[in-house]
């Protein structure tokens, strides 16, 4: 009986991506899972994968997309906790357990890992096969689109627990895209005071705006620092970089005693930062990557509702349209894209 045949778009390099078609996969091993593919978000890495030169490294041949939720379609033999009909969310990255770092319990360090979507065939195909060990069963209550954000949304939940709000607390996000929101969407169930957002997008400015962060800056029109002056007495107790190149400027947004998150990533960014103002002020900067087994604590976090993640979707797209989603995104024109793969017939 001759194989199914997906259209998908391929990851050739250079910034290319090329649709081909290519075999539903099958089982190979008996820890695998066969999963129809429902949703499939795309970030800042996909970006990164796609600029010339790579800002993110990616296996060329590869279907992009790391962010995705599916329904179970088939199991492998030895998999015990997964049904055909469940709905789960992706841990995409995959550690091998034996490296130096994993052997010490620090998975996110990983020195041998691979990921769903990035080294591995991901979510942009409808459907994909993955290992039990990453996918965790969600409520199927949980909104489709809500649920689409567990991978993204388990890396800012890992940055927040390192660096809890404490109730009042001023936040300064600098970059007010996806990331930059759901972190102020987390520090404000925690209790957090005033939140300011900046961003060179006048878009991305006006929906965080509608989305309840209380002041936002034009960073390309305003001098950050003496508007932040104005609305802060002291300085921000946290501020978070989720672009990846603001570490001066967050360490002069930052009052004395404050704490810095470094969050984004910029392979090729190198900013000359003022180790005086660090020791002088006594900042604590925290790097952080991905989390250490987080997504146990984000699905209960999306089937409890506290937050909406979906709120920051201004995008729907089949998958055909990918290529003119990532072109949207590098103008500055989306908030949260997220790729829609057909219902099974």
């Amino acid at each position: 009986m001759p194989d199914r045949l997906m259209r998908v778009p391929v990851f050739l390099g250079d910034g290319r991506l090329e649709f081909q078609d290519r075999s539903v996969p099958h089982i190979q091993h008996d820890d695998d899972v066969l999963l129809a593919v429902e949703a499939c978000g795309l970030c800042g890495t996909d970006l990164n994968i796609l600029a010339i030169p790579p800002a993110h490294k990616a296996a060329v041949g590869t279907v992009l997309g790391h962010e995705f939720v599916g329904m179970v379609r088939r199991v492998g033999q030895r998999v015990t906790g997964l049904n055909t009909g469940d709905r789960v969310v992706i841990s995409p990255r995959l550690n091998c357990g034996l490296c130096r770092y994993c052997r010490r319990g620090m998975l996110n360090q990983c020195e041998s890992y691979k990921t769903l979507g990035i080294h591995l065939d991901g979510g942009l195909a409808p459907y994909c096969v993955a290992p039990e060990r990453a996918l965790y069963r969600i409520d199927p209550k949980v909104a489709l689109e809500d649920a689409a954000f567990a991978e993204v949304l388990s890396c800012v939940l890992s940055a927040t627990m390192r660096v809890p709000v404490n109730p009042g607390d001023t936040i300064v996000i600098l970059g007010a895209g996806p990331v930059g929101l759901l972190f102020a969407q987390l520090y404000r169930a925690g209790g957090a005071g005033k939140i300011i957002a900046t961003d060179v997008s006048p878009f991305r400015l006006d929906f965080a705006s509608r989305c309840g962060v209380d002041a936002v800056i034009n960073s390309n029109k305003e001098n950050v620092e003496e508007v932040v002056a104005k609305l802060v007495d002291l300085g921000a107790d946290i501020v978070v970089d989720a672009v990846g190149n603001l570490l001066p400027q967050a360490a002069k947004l930052a009052r004395r005693g404050a704490r810095i998150v470094l969050f984004g990533l910029q392979m090729h960014a190198l900013p000359p930062v003022s180790q005086y103002l660090i020791t002088r002020h006594e900042l604590t900067v925290f790097g952080a990557f991905v989390g250490i087994n987080p997504f146990p604590q984000t699905v209960r976090l999306l089937e409890s509702g506290v937050i909406r993640p979906s709120a920051l979707i201004t995008h729907r797209m089949p998958v055909a349209n990918v290529v003119d989603a990532v072109n949207a995104m590098r103008e500055g024109e989306t908030m949260k894209v997220i790729v829609e793969h057909p219902k099974e017939v």
